[in-house]
């Protein structure tokens, strides 16, 4: 789910490079190097939180500073890989009760647009395909730098956060607390400028 918005959360990012600084460029997120992560938060009953992370996923952005609507992003994402420092409970999280991994292992994000609202700020709109389902979504995104790296490649970094309803994914959540309903997706990367 979350891996998914940060392809959105990269490519609204890139898309608020200054005109002066950027090109028109793809860029590959920088998952070899651990320098993405897509995290989720849960309620646990409104007592506390669950945090997890999906540990394997893949995805470029394009960004054109002459011409923002041809900006595009792709995230693909192995749901499966998620993880919640727990394996009884990211066993029951990936089981037919919620995630349903053995039918649904692959989670997807395409943008659909770009909206800038601020100085190094915006909003990506894209559709996000979670539990067989696909529904398009909002993330406010935040241009974290860019520039060269130590190694002679050009970055450029992101973060952005998004609050799901697990119910228009078909995730049933009707058993628990209303707290439990809604799941916060934040996302933080770097993408190396191909």
């Amino acid at each position: 789910m979350i891996k998914k918005t940060a392809i959105a959360a990269a490519l609204a990012a890139a898309a608020l490079v200054p005109l002066t600084q950027a090109q028109a460029a793809d860029y590959a997120i920088d998952t070899e190097g651990q320098h993405a992560f897509i995290q989720f938060k849960i309620s646990h009953l409104g007592f506390s939180y669950i945090l997890g992370s999906f540990e394997e996923f893949s995805g470029s952005f394009r960004y054109d500073p002459e011409n923002l609507a041809d900006s595009a992003a792709n995230l693909e994402v192995d749901v499966t890989s998620l993880t919640s420092n727990h394996a009884e409970r990211d066993k029951h999280i990936k089981s037919d009760d919620f995630l349903a991994t053995g039918e649904y292992p692959t989670a997807t994000f395409t943008s659909t647009g770009f909206t800038p609202s601020g100085d190094n700020e915006g909003v990506l709109s894209g559709e996000l395909t979670l539990h067989g389902e696909t529904n398009e979504i909002e993330m406010p995104v935040t241009l974290l730098g860019e520039g060269e790296d130590p190694w002679g490649n050009y970055r450029a970094g992101f973060e952005g956060s998004t609050t799901l309803v697990l119910a228009d994914y078909g995730i049933d959540m009707s058993k628990f607390p209303e707290v439990m309903h809604e799941l916060e997706l934040y996302v933080t990367f770097e993408g190396i400028r191909q």
